[in-house]
């Protein structure tokens, strides 16, 4: 069984699009997708995103930007860009998408793996940014590995001992064993990474062989960029597509 493992695809049609693209088939290249959360938030395409999604065979769990959408959670804490942006998309989607973003779950334990957004700790907010914080959350899920995204990074956090973690950065396009030690694995982001890489970063899981691969893969951002300035976005949220930050 192979999984096409995506996160924070964040409205961006023209990225996932690339992504599945690079992918290849359903049914022959991977067989299943595991949504990690955010498909709304920042970009110009919530309703085809969540469209586009719902076309594959998936699972996917609820993001901080997915509950802000549905008035979940209080955008006061979102810095101003992300405030407009979450405004403009809850007055965008159309019910349907808005029930299909209240029925996802925040957390999916399916075989030796644990899913969330955020954290096993806390599945929809928390940022597993560093060692340290990975280490914290170990106690958090009692699966060998565990899958999240939310800080759009593209990272694999290694348990060493009882109380700490090692960091280890992506390979791109190389398959590595899972085995042996507990490993909490972020693929990157889909439509926004942050890594000063703008390439959507997504990554393939294959359960039979227990192997995982990072990949990376360049789309159109000025496409994007264009369709953001129409709706009026943020001039930051703009920006930040092309730099990967």
């Amino acid at each position: 069984m192979r999984y096409l493992v995506i996160s924070d695809i964040h409205a961006n049609l023209t990225a996932f699009e690339t992504v599945l693209q690079d992918a290849g088939t359903p049914g022959e290249d991977y067989d299943f997708v595991w949504c990690l959360g955010d498909v709304v938030g920042y970009g110009p395409d919530p309703n085809e995103c969540i469209a586009l999604l719902r076309t594959l065979p998936h699972l996917c769990l609820a993001g901080n930007h997915d509950w802000a959408a549905l008035g979940r959670l209080d955008v006061r804490t979102f810095n101003a860009d992300a405030r407009k942006a979450v405004t403009w998309t809850r007055e965008t989607l159309t019910d349907a998408n808005l029930a299909f973003l209240e029925a996802l779950p925040t957390t999916f334990v399916l075989g030796e793996f644990t899913l969330a957004h955020g954290s096993p700790r806390e599945p929809v907010w928390e940022y597993i940014l560093d060692p340290l914080i990975a280490a914290l959350n170990f106690t958090f899920f009692q699966t060998p590995f565990c899958l999240v995204g939310h800080t759009h990074t593209p990272v694999i956090f290694e348990k060493v001992g009882e109380s700490e973690s090692e960091p280890h950065t992506p390979q791109y396009n190389t398959r590595i064993q899972l085995n042996g030690t507990r490993r909490i694995i972020n693929p990157g982001s889909v439509g926004q990474p942050r890594d000063s890489d703008p390439r959507a970063a997504y990554a393939i899981l294959d359960v039979s062989s227990m192997t995982w691969e990072h990949r990376r893969i360049p789309y159109d951002v000025n496409a994007v960029q264009e369709r953001m300035r129409r709706i009026d976005m943020p001039d930051r949220l703009i920006t930040r597509l092309e730099h990967g930050w």
